[in-house]
């Protein structure tokens, strides 16, 4: 990825003015002369290209998961690894070049539309062999990266070249086909149960990343700690309304990753929990409308939940492939609905 500006000149990418060699170190938050968005590189410059094996990691957020990044790491092949963010520093590339043998770590600063539709930082982002988009604000994501050549060279990375690719917090909440922006402020549990059209409710549909298994998900992050799970469901009950379709959810804890293998085959890492909310009972809301509280009963079986421990090898695991429910192990079976406002739950015996 590195010795590549001979041929942005020879593809038409570059202005045909050469940089100054970049150190293999570097640590600064400005934009590094001839790399549009570089804040910062470790290990080796020059480009390698490596296998890679498909993946997508969801962490919920807070302290980072060793094992998620080492997972991903090996589905790399060991190649260049690309940082995503709009804000922060890089320190990101001395943690991920850590944890395992990797050609390079670069982390791209990514903070306006300029930028994102910046062909060299396209370039670099296509060449990576593992991607991940950090925490941050998500609707910075939304209004910098949507619809430019960043979005484009994420979707390639996910579709195409099947590298692995992940995020936390805001870099989470955009990898399902649903997402939460969160361009006003962030909602709370108890502002999206008691009304489900309150103005921060802001859920757009599948107009930017097009993960694998992930068309008909939306996700949400910090769940247990921010008590996230009554405005999840309030998302999914307005994708419902919407837009006719019963989509599901995954949701991720903080400390705590699910890692998406090319099957879909979903494992948990980390120290607290993961769910997964299945909506395929074809029944919608009774209740969904502006200014009145949600209900969703049906029968106190509105949404099929399966929690999953995160554990240090990830030895519960779920099928995000198909939501299949007899393709679950190492969990726990809920009920979820929703009684005028008040989120209920009950274990499945």
């Amino acid at each position: 990825m590195r010795c590549f500006l001979l041929l942005i000149i020879l593809l038409g990418f570059g202005s045909g003015v050469l940089a100054a060699p970049i150190p293999d170190t570097l640590k600064s938050d400005k934009h590094i002369a001839g790399r549009p968005a570089s804040i910062g590189i470790v290990g080796d410059t020059a480009n390698v290209n490596t296998p890679v094996k498909a993946g997508m990691v969801l962490v919920g957020g807070g302290r980072d998961v060793d094992e998620a990044f080492k997972w991903m790491i090996d589905r790399s092949g060991g190649g260049d690894v690309v940082i995503l963010r709009a804000s922060g520093k890089d320190g990101y590339n001395d943690y991920i070049n850590s944890l395992g043998k990797v050609n390079s770590v670069e982390t791209l600063k990514i903070d306006s539309r300029k930028l994102a539709d910046n062909d060299t930082v396209a370039y670099i982002i296509r060449n990576a062999e593992m991607l991940f988009i950090s925490g941050g604000d998500q609707s910075n994501y939304m209004n910098f990266w949507r619809g430019t050549k960043t979005m484009d060279a994420i979707n390639y990375l996910l579709n195409v070249k099947h590298a692995p690719v992940g995020g936390t917090s805001a870099g989470c909440a955009i990898m399902g086909g649903f997402y939460y922006s969160g361009e006003k402020a962030s909602l709370t549990t108890e502002q999206a149960l008691a009304n489900p059209y309150d103005s921060l409710v802001t859920v757009y549909n599948n107009d930017f990343l097009h993960a694998p298994f992930l068309k008909s998900v939306i996700t949400d992050q910090h769940y247990i700690t921010r008590e996230r799970q009554g405005r999840h469901v309030t998302f999914l009950a307005r994708i419902i309304k919407n837009w006719n379709i019963f989509a599901n959810g995954i949701a991720v804890d903080e400390h705590t990753a699910v890692c998406i293998d090319e099957t879909g085959k979903a494992i948990v890492t980390g120290s607290s929990k993961a769910y997964f909310l299945i909506t395929n009972s074809q029944k919608p809301p009774e209740v969904c409308e502006p200014g009145k509280p949600l209900t969703w009963q049906n029968n106190q079986q509105a949404i099929k939940v399966y929690e999953v421990q995160g554990t240090a090898t990830g030895t519960g695991n779920f099928d995000v492939a198909g939501f299949n429910t007899t393709k679950a192990s190492g969990g726990k079976w809920y009920w979820w609905w929703v009684d005028t406002g008040k989120l209920k739950r009950q274990e499945i015996k």
